[in-house]
């Protein structure tokens, strides 16, 4: 596995002394990520470059999976026939082989590479159709149904599997739980985009998506991105640390997914969904 953390030297400096001392910082470097398919109307494959991102690395094949699945560019881990990864001109490479029967939407692509680039892919939009990012399928209503203790606990359970976090304080992290608040899987990575899509790549190759069950989890914010990608991958509830914007409430609601923000200090709020979050029971008399 490659390294994630670095030492650097350091000056700590107090109100009254200064120190020289060793710290730890989260690793980033470039990952450029090529696919290898037919674009639509062609007849051959052919190596096509979506872009860099920087990330930290680890779990580089999980990451373009899962970037490909957010995007639409593959609909599963069956439109995959070949994953290589090595080192590229700016750093590591990730080289996705597709089916000959998948062709590649060159608009798609595009659009893969702006959030690649810049970790957003409708930045500069001045409206958006919500409409047009619905789940594969309609997500069952009220199901997974979460107790209030369950939502509680995730922040502290999410705080507790990061491994690099907890040596940096430097990462965000996703995770999946079931409804009970078991945690099934967690990636950690510099960007929030690239840790959701590390965790639905491993999900995704391992067979264990879609789930009517599943619940994420990020440590910061919950944007429109972020919902994004959960609703690609049929994911009904969604919990954040952090608050969501506007638009990432807008578009849970308008597709069924329960969203919650401000997931910590005993106690959270639900922006979309609170049909799958049980009423307390002193509230409830």
């Amino acid at each position: 596995m490659p390294s994630t953390t670095t030492p650097v030297s350091i000056r700590r400096i107090t109100d009254d002394s200064a120190s020289d001392a060793e710290d730890l910082l989260a690793v980033e470097e470039p990952l450029e990520i090529v696919v290898v398919a037919r674009a639509r109307g062609a007849e051959d494959r052919a190596e096509r470059r979506l872009g860099i991102t920087m990330r930290t690395p680890g779990n580089d094949r999980e990451l373009a999976i899962g970037l490909l699945f957010a995007e639409g560019i593959i609909a599963s881990a069956a439109d995959v026939v070949a994953v290589d990864e090595g080192e590229g001109p700016s750093g590591g490479l990730v080289r996705v082989a597709l089916r000959d029967e998948v062709t590649v939407d060159l608009g798609r692509t595009e659009r893969a590479l702006a959030v690649a680039s810049a970790s957003c892919g409708v930045c500069g939009k001045a409206s958006i159709d919500v409409a047009s990012f619905a789940p594969p399928s309609p997500l069952a209503r009220g199901v997974p149904r979460l107790a209030p203790r369950v939502v509680h606990g995730l922040a502290a359970r999410l705080r507790g599997a990061q491994a690099v976090f907890g040596r940096t304080g430097g990462l965000h992290a996703a995770a999946l739980f079931d409804a009970g608040g078991a945690l099934a899987d967690l990636r950690e990575d510099v960007g929030r985009h690239n840790a959701v899509d590390k965790l639905i790549g491993a999900a995704l190759l391992a067979g264990k998506l879609p789930d009517p069950g599943a619940v994420l989890m990020v440590s910061g914010r919950a944007g429109f991105e972020l919902v994004q990608k959960a609703l690609r991958a049929s994911i009904p509830v969604m919990v954040a640390v952090g608050a969501p914007s506007s638009l990432a409430a807008e578009l849970a609601s308008a597709h069924g997914m329960t969203l919650v923000g401000f997931a910590r200090d005993g106690r959270f709020n639900v922006y979309a969904g609170r049909e799958r979050v049980a009423v307390p029971a002193e509230a409830a008399r």
